[in-house]
């Protein structure tokens, strides 16, 4: 099943293989250059379904660090629609990931450090932005609260932001909504204590949510797929839970989103995670189940007949592969080749075939 064709609305994945959006953390004012080239086309080569970019910020300050992906103006588009072509050219389907970091912006490379940067060092910038004035450790600087302008503000951007993608030609859009940004901060009461019509209640805290999927499936046409990732559990006692991730699956679908891309923390440090292999799986499970709504699994899926497994088990309809795609980027053809599948490889690489 791992490399049955997936058809969603009018766009058909070659097979169930999705390259997990993946921070790369090398470009200069949002620009993809050839290292996103090389990087996203590889997986292409690789045999993937689907390849996302990593998480591209729809702001200037919606940045996780100042080398994030961008997709915040026109001039954006040019070098994007190369490498779309580039993975089309493959027979892979090229995807965008949609992002605003909230709270969690302005921080280093990971390789340098964590930490988050004073304005004008390396790249730092101001303002960031949150539901709430809580940082995310307390030795972080204090975010400024959004004030209902500022979310429309947002939501917007994440509309025009579609409409760019739509522009260099991606065919899938996904909106991130988990791993502690700003979306995921708007759902947890962990991060959300608001007192507008924004917080407060379950009602009021998906509200931001629901209107960026309309601003975005506004911008986007129907015929293509849109995918929403979330945490599914903060793993915080009063935080954010597999319970409301259902709900809120619900309510997307009948948005107009066609899968949910499982994943879960982030949003508050120090918190212990149960990590092991397809540890998230459950979570990707019970909202296909429950939600009645195609589900993506990710975390720790490592090995072919895991990731057959669980698609044969009906756990989800595709498994999002992070870092094992990093580690081999041929990965799919390798699992084919286990799996006894028959899969089209590059003719310049048709040697090598066993």
């Amino acid at each position: 099943m791992l490399f049955d064709p997936l058809q969603i609305r009018e766009v058909t994945l070659r097979n169930r293989v999705v390259v997990s959006p993946m921070c790369q953390y090398s470009s200069e004012d949002g620009f993809a250059n050839d290292w996103h080239l090389v990087h996203l086309g590889s997986r292409a080569v690789g045999g993937a379904g689907l390849v996302f970019t990593e998480a591209s910020a729809v702001t200037p300050e919606g940045r996780i660090s100042p080398q994030d992906l961008g997709i915040w103006k026109d001039e954006h588009v040019e070098a994007l629609a190369r490498i779309v072509r580039f993975v089309d050219g493959q027979g892979g389907v090229a995807g965008m990931q949609l992002a605003h970091a909230g709270r969690k912006a302005s921080t280093q490379q990971p390789w340098k450090g964590n930490r988050v940067l004073a304005p004008g060092e390396d790249g730092g910038f101001r303002p960031i932005y949150a539901p709430s004035p809580i940082p995310f450790r307390p030795d972080d600087p204090v975010p400024e609260e959004l004030d209902s302008k500022g979310i429309a503000r947002i939501v917007k951007a994440f509309g025009d932001a579609a409409a760019r993608a739509l522009a260099a030609g991606f065919r899938v859009l996904e909106i991130h909504s988990a791993h502690g940004y700003l979306l995921h901060e708007l759902l947890s009461p962990l991060s959300n204590r608001r007192a507008d019509s924004y917080g407060g209640s379950f009602e009021n805290r998906i509200r931001a949510l629901l209107e960026v999927t309309r601003s975005v499936r506004g911008r986007w046409p129907e015929k293509f797929p849109l995918f929403v990732r979330i945490s599914a559990t903060d793993w915080a006692e009063g935080g954010w839970d597999l319970e409301q991730s259902v709900e809120l699956s619900r309510r997307l679908a009948r948005e107009g989103v066609d899968l949910i891309d499982c994943s879960s923390g982030g949003l508050v440090p120090g918190v212990k995670v149960p990590v092991g292999p397809g540890y998230q799986t459950p979570f990707a499970a019970r909202i296909r189940r429950e939600a009645a709504i195609r589900t993506g699994a990710l975390g720790m899926i490592r090995a072919a007949y895991q990731a057959e497994h669980i698609l044969r088990t009906e756990q989800a309809d595709c498994v999002v592969v992070a870092r094992q795609l990093l580690r081999d980027p041929y990965w799919p053809l390798t699992a084919a080749r286990k799996l006894g599948a028959q899969v089209r490889w590059p003719p310049q690489y048709e040697r090598a075939r066993d």
